[in-house]
């Protein structure tokens, strides 16, 4: 391929510019399909289909509840992760004198 790019335009240079990242995203999903059957043909192989092997993938989506990291010693029904305002039970104790690390769990 001999594009001399210094001598070139800027309006073909643009041009040319858009046609690469066209060119690369039509590689992208002609490559994304290929590895879609490549990665369906090796889960048949061993009698699954790709649906059932990513059910049991474990799951880190969005909206997950973070584990609690503290604990209310008068209701230990109240737990706060530590993210977010904090809950008035925790103002309530760090003002009664303790320090945030007793509550931890």
């Amino acid at each position: 391929m001999g594009i001399n790019l210094e001598e070139m335009s800027r309006k073909e240079l643009l041009s040319l510019r858009d046609n690469v990242e066209k060119a690369l995203a039509n590689a992208e999903k002609r490559e994304r399909k290929e590895a879609l059957k490549a990665a369906e043909k090796a889960a048949a192989e061993f009698g699954f289909s790709l649906s059932e092997l990513s059910d049991d993938a474990p799951r880190t989506a969005k909206g997950t509840k973070a584990k609690a990291k503290y604990r209310n010693p008068a209701d230990p029904a109240q737990t706060w992760t530590g993210r977010g305002r904090k809950p008035q039970w925790i103002h309530d104790a760090l003002k009664s004198g303790a320090d945030i690390s007793d509550l931890e769990i």
